[in-house]
C-alpha cells in the first residue's frame, strides 16, 4: 500500500525545489572583511587564507570597488598599523590606517557601506584587546580608548562601528561617546556573543594580532556556555546595540538560533577565518566541491537565523549567485 503523503513530489525537479525553498541566501546578506595595512602599493596574500590579502589604502580601494560592483552592500575594515604600543595609539589617531582607508573608500566608492572593527588588539604591542597591567586586562580604562577609536572612525566617515573587544559595558560607553560627539545616527553592531574560539587562528596571522602572552579567555566567552550568550546579547541590546553578532558561526548555529528566537533585532554571524580556511584547504586537496559546500555552510547560517553574514567567501558567493 502506497503512502498518502509523498514529500518527494516537491523535490522532483529543480524548479519545484526553488518554489518551495524555505531559506534563501542572497548577496544582500553578505559583508566582506578587508585587511588594511600601513604603507603603499602593498598586496600581501595571507598564507593561511588563500584569496585574502593585506592591502595598503591605495590598493584596498580597488578591492572595495570590486566588492561594490559585485553587489555586496558592505565591508568591515580591520587595520594593521605601522607601529604598535601599549595604549594602541594608532587605533584612534586621525591619521590611522583605518581612518585613512575610510576616507579613501568613501571618496572613490561612496555608496559602499563601511563598517569598522572597534578593538585594540591589532594596535597594541602585547596583542590583547585592552589595557594591560601585569598579566591582567583592565576593563574600565579600556572603555575610554574604545570610545576614542569609535568616534575617530565616525569622524572619518564610517557608516557603522562594530566593537569586538568583549569588555563589559563597551556598547554603552561607545553609544554615549558617539552621541556626545554628534554621531547619534551611527549604528553599533556589537560582537555580543564572541567565543574564545580556536577558529580564529588564520585571522590572527592576517591582522597580526596574536596575544604576546596568555590568551583571551578572561574576556571572550567560554565555548561550552549557551545560556550565557543570551545574557551577553540582552546586556548589549540594553546598552544600545542596533545589531548583535554571534562569532564564530558554523560551530555556534545553536547560539544563532537562540538569539534569533529570543530577540527581535537584526542578528549577524561571523563565518570566521578558520571556517573559511578549512574549506579552502580541503578544496585544494580535491576532497570537497568548494562551491557546493560553501553555499551549504552559508545557507545553514542563514537557516539558523542570521540576517547578516560576515564572510571571506563573499566575493565568490556573489559571483556564484549571479550565474
Amino acid at each position: 500500500m502506497f503512502p498518502v503523503h509523498r514529500p518527494r513530489r516537491l523535490r522532483a525537479k529543480e524548479s519545484i525545489r526553488r518554489l518551495v525553498r524555505e531559506t534563501h541566501l542572497r548577496v544582500d546578506d553578505l559583508i566582506y572583511p578587508l585587511f588594511v595595512i600601513a604603507g603603499k602599493n602593498i598586496r600581501n596574500e595571507i598564507p593561511s587564507m588563500p584569496g585574502c590579502y593585506q592591502e595598503s589604502v591605495d590598493v584596498v580601494i580597488k578591492n572595495a570597488k570590486e566588492v561594490y560592483d559585485l553587489g555586496i552592500p558592505a565591508v568591515i575594515l580591520f587595520g594593521i598599523p605601522e607601529h604598535k604600543d601599549e595604549l594602541a595609539s594608532h587605533a584612534y589617531s586621525d591619521e590611522g590606517v583605518i581612518q585613512q582607508a575610510i576616507k579613501a573608500i568613501k571618496d572613490k566608492v561612496p555608496e559602499l557601506y563601511i563598517i569598522t572593527d572597534v578593538c585594540l588588539c591589532e594596535y597594541t604591542s602585547h596583542g590583547h584587546c585592552g589595557i594591560v597591567r601585569g598579566n591582567e586586562i583592565l576593563n574600565d580604562p579600556t572603555l575610554e580608548l574604545l570610545q576614542k577609536e569609535a568616534v575617530s572612525h565616525a569622524r572619518a566617515g564610517a557608516d557603522m562601528v562594530a566593537p569586538s573587544d568583549m569588555m563589559d559595558g563597551r556598547v554603552k560607553a561607545i553609544r554615549d561617546a558617539l552621541d556626545k560627539e554628534g554621531f547619534s545616527h551611527i549604528p553599533i553592531m556589537s560582537y555580543a556573543a564572541k567565543y574564545a574560539s580556536a577558529f580564529y587562528g588564520p585571522f590572527r596571522e592576517a591582522a597580526q594580532s596574536a596575544p604576546q602572552f596568555g590568551d583571551r579567555h578572561s574576556y571572550q566567552m567560554d565555548p561550552p556556555n549557551r545560556r550565557e550568550a543570551l545574557r551577553e546579547v540582552r546586556l548589549d541590546i540594553e546598552e544600545g546595540a542596533d545589531i548583535v553578532m554571534v562569532k564564530p558561526a558554523l560551530s555556534y548555529l545553536d547560539i544563532i538560533s537562540d538569539v534569533r528566537n529570543n530577540f527581535d533585532i537584526p542578528v549577524a554571524a561571523y563565518n570566521v577565518s578558520g571556517e573559511y580556511s578549512l574549506v579552502k584547504a580541503a578544496s585544494r586537496m580535491g576532497w570537497i566541491d568548494e562551491k557546493r559546500i560553501t553555499l551549504e555552510i552559508l545557507t545553514s547560517i542563514k537557516r539558523a537565523g542570521a540576517d547578516l553574514i560576515l564572510t571571506y567567501h563573499a566575493k565568490d558567493v556573489a559571483r556564484w549567485l549571479q550565474k
